[in-house]
Parts: structure tokens; C-alpha cells; sequence
């Protein structure tokens, strides 16, 4: 497309009359920005962040084409195209592409299930048409057109999923994405905040199929199928297992029976938990709608394993980082990867796995593409693996070494000689790679804790919308981050925009720093022995008491260095600070030195959490604003205050001064005064089942023969215990944990490393995936249950426990 001809369609004016140019790619985030020749910016703006502040930075770095909705810049060596919305602009390209294209396309939408139908479409679609799907889990209204800007007419399918939080988001994606075939998965309480019913939020996520020629849906969920009836006018195709649907839907084990335009198909199941089966179920539907026979689905569904729709990043063998993305493998999710892999900034030495592009048709061109992108991200060394990628080497420099198949990478002895790498493994699922990931990653512990960074992103976003845009977020990272993962949660912090982390002692913000944390960084409980190594790593210690202010002050005199010191002021937590009546000795402190720069003026809300402490609360304000404006009055300098934690900001938005803290907000709890759906939890425990026996009637399970058979029972073991961080008082029915979405009950005592739950009844087998809690049991529900709070029970995961860190 020519650079004027896309003016055109967005409806631009140009700040100059540019030359006849290519536009190849587009780009809306200056942090990922490709630096292709051709490459045009949508500055686009948040809350936070203006896009526009970066365009001076990217003119450096070789951007010459911008779309912008703000004065246009003078620099004769960059073209601007004025809009009055970049937003409206980069929808109305992606709208005019789809518009272009000539084949059937598949929009997606429901509250679950979205990525994973369009995945497990996709790779059914895929036996016999070129397929293009929206990467990961893009359904925005940013998301959408990035997922639809690639379509053209080299492509026979498209694939793409909606998603909407609030009324009226769906008329722009739908106008965008123009679906010829709808799939509506489902309806849950996601997103639900901003709806006034269930209701109300199907009638909106109907609106993205207003002109679709066919609608396939679950007649199994009433409401959902109710609102289609009262307001779809197109044709729509039911399916159902436990309702009278248009196409009859049978389970009987492990074998799914479809009858579908009077005729019977018969499909293997690879999954039997309920939300895989009505994911697959719509696949098969659409799949057979659109022409495919039982043998193309059934090869399809061979090739399905549980999806984990999202980039994860793992500790490896020999001080390396592992990003696992071994699902699929196409050019924009390359891209995606490899942006995730520059974020990350844990190593310098970038190392790249990558397999053929099994669903893309590749030519010479392409794998120069392939090759532009891996230098542009500074990748050093190529490990390609299999037979396409192998004969296009004349395409890759001498980075690149190359293997026929997986088997002869393994055999190769480059794994064990792979040291201080951050490594990506990317590939299609055909090849494997789970070995590969096997070999690397640091400890093949069954238990782990998944952390999702995008739910974190989202938290800081929720609790971003209670600030004014000027006001500073200090994020608390400290005691591993609440159990997270310090390094991996304050990168991601960075990337984000936070001002300050804050963290407990020294040495955890030794460890960030090692690890390229560059924010400023307040530590919470140095220690007199602390003064040169907080210098040498430039921290800010926290001052508590008017004597470790003298004696920090003799320490940062002496290496004529300004103290950057943060003063806490207790007004009624009593736990440190200094006390209101210490003001005049403070200030006597402060007028004989020259060698003091605060930072900052800070209280802790004792009860910020309990609108019943409201008057405790406003009296700690209170006492806090006379303190901190004397203090000020007396200073040649105007410091930051702060005041509130996660739940301050909730309650008490209105005193948010120049600073807030947030901490156990990011992880989705202490949510009080926040709409339900609001926050997500981004943490989950998971585990395997051991093993599974039957225990007689009258027989005891674990030590203490605490446990007892009232009857013949299925005893599954699993692999987790007290020294993972799973209390004991969960033992003996005290605590569930679920197993394909079942509640398996724990019996007899939890041990060091393993607990017993009753799966009497239930469908369970060695080698499932056990939910110790995330969606359901929650981190609250433990919490409860352990008669706590909820902090304890993040915090006490054990660093045994390997954490996987991923993003959608």
C-alpha cells in the first residue's frame, strides 16, 4: 500500500508531499518499534502515556512515517499525517484491508473460551486452507485491527477474536472484523462491571454479528440462546449436548458423536473436562459448516493438545532465562515473541529455537523477513530446526546453524553449552520442542506457580484509573515480590511506566539491580551497616528514627554524598516512624546538615482496608498533612508525600498527594470498593496427580492414620505439601483443590510433600492437573479456610516451587 494511498483511507492530511513509498509494516507501541525502513507509527495516547513524547526518539532511530493527532512536528526528515483520532485512523486501515479480502472469515466472541476456539479453528482450518488468526489473545479495540492489518488474498481463511468491556465497544470491531461466520462461545461474569446484566452484555457482544451470513452457538447456555432468538435475523446453527438443538451432540466416554445435515460423524476426544469439550464442540461445527470432512477433523483434532495461549518465561539450567512459545509458529507471532524477549532485558546474549513455519506458505522472501526481524532484535545466535528452514539457509547469516529435525538438535551437545542466555523456543507443535523446554528449564518440580503478567498489567491499569495522570505510582516488590517473582514483576513494572519500587531489605534490591532494575528503589528496613552498599548501588533507605538519620548522615558526609532519604511519620500504625513530637528535633537535625536530600514524606494507614476505622483513618490524614506542611515549610525543597496503599486508593482516592503504594493490589486482592471483575488474580498453584489407588473400607490414608475409609474411596495423591507452602491445617477435609474442575477434598494430614484427596466418583486420572487455587478454590478461599490472610498464603509458597511467568 502506498503511503498516500493510506492518508487517504484514514483521511490524513500531510505535514509535506511525500514520495511514492511502500508502507510494510505498522507499529503503535514505540517500545517494540521494528525500525524497518518503511514502517509507519500510530501515535496513539493512553492514560499514561502519550505516544507522541516518543516520536523526537524514534526519528533517531531511522522512523520517518507518522500518524498523528497533535501539532506536526518541523523535521524535514520524517513525514506526519494529521488526524483528529489515531485510534479511529488505524481501525478505518484495518477496515479497508478486510474489505479487500475475499474469503470467509470467522469472528469469535463470548466471555471464555475466545483464543482457545480460535486455535484449536485455526489448526482444523488449517489441514486445507492458508489460515490467518489474530495472534495470541488480540481482541481489543487495538488488538482487532493489529490482528486484521496482515489480511489479504494469499490467504484463504481469517480468524479473528472480539472481546469488549463496556457498551458500544463492539459496532468499531465488528466493522473492523465484518465476520462472515460467528462462533458466540459462551457468556460468564467477566468484564461484568460496566453492564447492568447478563443481559445487557450478550445484546452487546451480538452486535459484532449484525451482518454475518451464519451464527454457530451452545444451545446449552439458556440466556445466551434465549437473546439470540429475540434479536438475531441472520441464520444461526445450534449445537447442544443436554438440549434439543440442531445438531445433537453425544459424549459417551472418551468418543464425541455429531449429527450434523442428517448425517452421523464420529470424533476421539483428547479431552474430557467440560469447558475443552464445548470449545472443541464448536470447532467440529464450524469445521464441518464449512466444508471439511471427518477424516481432515479428526487428523486436526490429533494435532490439539491444551493450549497454553500465552508466552511463558521460565528460570533455566545454567544462570539462563527461558521463554517457552512452542504452540504454533507464524511470522507475527515470531514478532510478538521476539518484542516479549526485548522486554524482558535479563540478559544481554539473545538466543533463539525456531522450527519451520508449518501453516505458512515460505519463499525466499519471507525467510529474508524472518532474517531482518532476528537482527533488528539483536538476536545473536539461530538454532533452526527442520527441513524448510535447513534449505532456505543461504537466507541467515553465519549466526545461524541448522538441524533437519528436533532429534538431531537434541543429539547436538549445544544445550549443555548454552550459559547466561535469555533463550526463546519457538516453534510449531509438531516438532516437540517440550523437549527441548525439558532439557533447559531449571527443575522439573510438578508444583508450580503460574503468574500471569498481563493480569498484573491489567491490576496497575484498574488501579491507575483512581489517579490523576501526574500522580506517581511506587509498586512494593519486596518479600519476592508477594511470593510472585521479584525480577520478573519489577521488569514488567518498568515496561509500564511505574516511578519507584519499593522492596523490605538490601539485599532484595541488590538482587534487582544485579538483574538490570534501573527504577529508583526505596528499601523499606536498611540497616546501620547498609550506607555504602545503598550508595554503591544508588538506593533510597527509608528513615525511621531521628538516631538512624544522624548516623546514616555521618556515613553519606563522609563520602560527600547527599543522603536520599525517605521519612516515615507514624501517626498511628506504631510500628516505625517518627512520632509527630519528634518534629523540632527532626527539623534541628535537618538545619545543621547539608549533606540531606528528602525524597519523600510517608505514613502507613493502619486500617485503610476497614471503612469502619474510617475516622482512625482520616485522623492519621489529618495528622500527616500538619506533620509533612511543617516539615516542607522548613526545607529548601518540596518532597513527595504519600500516603496510601492498595486499598487507600480505593477508599480514600481524594488524599492521593504526589505519590501512591502499590503492593498486594497488583496481585488482585484487597479489593474492597472494587467492582467485582475488576481485578484479575494472576497467580495460580498447580500440581499433578502422583498416583491413584483404591483404599478398602475400614482402611486409613496418611500419617497418623488420620484419615479414614467409611467406604471403599479413590485416593488420588498429589504432589505437594507442607514444604511447597500448603498448610497442614488444610489436611483432613479441611481444604479442596480441583481437578478437571472437579472438588477433590483433601484426607488425612497434608505431609512434607504430598496430600491425599478423595477423588471417589470423580473423573480423575494419574497425570491431571490439580488446581491448589487460582479461579477456583481462589487465594481467599485458602485464606479463609487457614482462618488468615491472603498475603500469607501468596508469601508462603516456597522458592522450591518453580514459577512460570507468561503473557497472552
Amino acid at each position: 500500500m502506498q503511503l498516500k494511498e493510506l492518508a487517504r483511507i484514514i483521511g490524513g492530511t500531510f505535514n509535506n508531499s511525500p514520495e511514492n513509498t511502500e508502507v510494510n509494516h505498522i507499529s503503535i507501541d514505540s517500545r517494540t518499534i521494528l525500525g524497518l525502513p518503511n514502517e509507519v507509527f500510530f501515535a496513539i495516547s493512553g492514560q499514561q502515556h502519550n505516544a507522541h513524547d516518543f516520536i523526537p526518539e524514534l526519528i533517531e532511530k531511522g522512523i520517518k512515517f507518522f500518524v498523528v493527532e497533535e501539532h506536526l512536528h518541523t523535521e524535514k526528515t520524517a513525514t506526519f499525517i494529521k488526524v483528529n483520532s489515531t485510534v479511529d485512523a488505524f481501525q478505518k486501515l484495518a477496515q479497508f484491508k478486510r474489505q479487500q479480502f475475499n474469503g470467509n472469515v470467522i469472528g469469535i466472541t463470548g466471555s471464555n473460551g475466545k483464543t482457545i476456539v480460535k486455535e484449536w479453528l485455526s489448526t482444523l482450518l488449517s489441514t486445507g486452507s492458508k489460515v490467518l488468526k489474530s495472534p495470541k489473545s488480540y481482541n481489543s479495540q487495538l488488538g482487532v485491527p493489529l490482528s486484521v492489518w496482515p489480511i489479504d488474498n494469499s490467504y484463504q481463511i481469517g480468524i479473528f477474536e472480539a472481546g469488549i468491556s463496556q457498551p458500544n465497544e463492539m459496532e468499531k470491531l465488528g466493522q473492523i472484523i465484518q465476520p462472515t461466520i460467528g462462533i458466540f462461545t459462551n457468556i460468564g461474569s467477566a468484564h461484568g462491571e460496566h453492564f447492568e446484566s447478563q443481559t445487557q452484555k450478550i445484546q452487546e457482544k451480538l452486535k459484532l454479528f449484525r451482518n454475518t451470513e451464519l451464527l454457530i452457538y451452545c444451545r446449552d447456555h439458556q440466556l445466551v440462546h434465549e437473546q439470540i432468538e429475540a434479536t438475531y435475523c441472520c441464520n444461526s446453527l445450534n449445537w447442544g449436548i443436554n438440549t434439543d438443538s440442531d445438531i445433537p451432540v453425544r459424549i459417551t466416554g472418551k468418543k464425541l458423536q455429531v449429527s450434523f445435515l442428517g448425517k452421523d460423524y464420529a470424533f476421539e476426544l483428547p479431552f474430557t473436562d467440560t469447558a475443552s469439550v464445548e470449545n472443541l464442540c464448536h470447532c467440529i461445527v464450524a469445521s464441518l459448516h464449512i466444508g471439511l470432512s471427518q477424516a481432515q477433523i479428526s487428523d486436526g483434532i490429533r494435532k490439539l493438545k491444551s493450549v497454553k495461549m500465552r508466552l511463558s518465561l521460565k528460570r533455566g539450567l545454567r544462570n539462563n532465562y527461558l521463554i517457552d512459545d512452542s504452540y504454533n509458529n507464524d511470522f507475527e507471532g515470531l514478532k510478538l515473541a521476539l518484542d516479549f524477549m526485548e522486554q524482558q532485558k535479563l540478559k544481554e546474549d539473545r538466543v533463539v529455537i525456531l522450527t519451520d513455519f508449518v501453516q505458512t506458505k515460505a519463499d525466499a522472501q519471507f525467510y529474508q523477513q524472518v532474517n531482518e526481524l532476528l537482527k533488528l532484535k539483536k538476536v545473536a545466535q539461530l538454532y533452526a530446526i527442520g527441513p524448510a528452514l535447513s534449505a532456505a539457509k543461504a537466507q541467515f547469516g553465519a549466526r545461524a546453524t541448522f538441524y533437519e529435525d528436533t532429534r538431531a538438535f537434541l543429539k547436538s551437545d549445544v544445550l549443555e553449552e548454552l550459559e547466561d542466555k535469555l533463550i526463546l523456543v519457538k516453534g510449531s507443535r509438531k516438532f516437540g520442542l517440550e523437549r527441548v523446554m525439558h532439557r533447559l528449564v531449571e527443575k522439573i518440580h510438578k508444583t508450580v506457580l503460574e503468574v500471569s503478567l498481563e493480569s498484573i498489567a491489567h491490576n496497575l491499569k484498574v488501579f491507575r484509573g483512581f489517579l490523576k495522570p501526574e500522580t506517581k505510582v511506587m509498586a512494593m516488590v519486596k518479600a519476592f515480590a508477594y511470593g510472585a517473582g521479584s525480577i520478573e514483576i519489577a521488569r514488567l513494572l518498568e515496561f509500564h511506566g511505574v516511578d519507584y519500587l519499593a522492596v523490605a531489605y538490601t539485599d532484595e534490591a541488590i538482587t534487582l539491580r544485579n538483574n538490570g532494575i534501573d527504577l529508583p528503589m526505596m528499601v523499606m528496613n536498611a540497616t546501620l551497616d547498609d550506607p555504602a552498599t545503598l550508595m554503591k548501588y544508588q538506593l533510597e533507605p527509608e528513615i525511621y528514627s531521628i538516631n538512624q538519620l544522624k548516623a546514616y548522615l555521618k556515613k553519606y558526609k563522609r563520602a560527600q554524598q547527599k543522603l536520599p532519604a525517605h521519612l516515615i511519620v507514624n501517626t498511628g500504625m506504631n510500628r516505625l516512624g517518627i512520632n509527630p513530637s519528634e518534629l523540632a528535633a527532626l527539623k534541628e537535625v535537618i538545619a545543621q546538615t547539608e549533606w540531606l536530600e528528602i525524597k519523600s514524606i510517608f505514613t502507613h494507614l493502619a486500617a485503610s482496608d476497614d471503612l469502619g476505622e474510617r475516622d482512625f483513618t482520616l485522623k492519621q490524614i489529618e495528622t500527616f498533612n500538619q506533620f509533612s506542611a511543617e516539615l516542607s515549610a522548613h526545607l529548601d525543597h518540596e518532597p513527595m508525600k504519600h500516603v496510601l496503599n492498595s486499598a487507600g486508593i480505593v477508599h480514600y482516592p481524594e488524599h492521593q498527594y504526589n505519590m501512591v503504594r502499590l503492593g498486594i493490589g497488583l496481585h488482585g486482592l484487597e479489593a474492597d470498593g472494587i467492582r467485582k471483575g475488576s481485578l484479575r488474580l494472576p497467580a495460580q498453584l498447580k500440581t499433578l496427580v502422583s498416583q491413584i489407588r483404591t483404599v478398602k473400607q475400614g482402611e486409613t490414608i496418611g500419617y497418623g492414620r488420620k484419615g479414614k475409609a467409611e467406604k471403599e474411596m479413590r485416593i488420588a495423591t498429589i504432589a505437594i505439601g507442607y514444604a511447597d507452602g500448603y498448610l497442614r491445617i488444610f489436611g483432613n477435609g479441611n481444604a479442596y483443590v480441583s481437578i478437571n474442575g472437579q472438588q477433590a477434598r483433601t484426607i488425612g494430614n497434608v505431609c512434607m510433600d504430598m496430600t491425599m484427596v478423595d477423588v471417589t466418583g470423580l473423573n480423575v486420572t494419574e497425570g491431571d492437573e490439580v488446581i491448589v487455587f487460582g479461579e477456583q478454590p481462589t487465594i481467599n478461599d485458602l485464606a479463609k479456610w487457614a482462618n488468615t490472610i491472603p498475603y500469607e498464603i501468596l508469601t508462603n509458597v516456597s522458592t522450591r516451587v518453580q514459577r512460570i511467568f507468561h503473557t497472552d
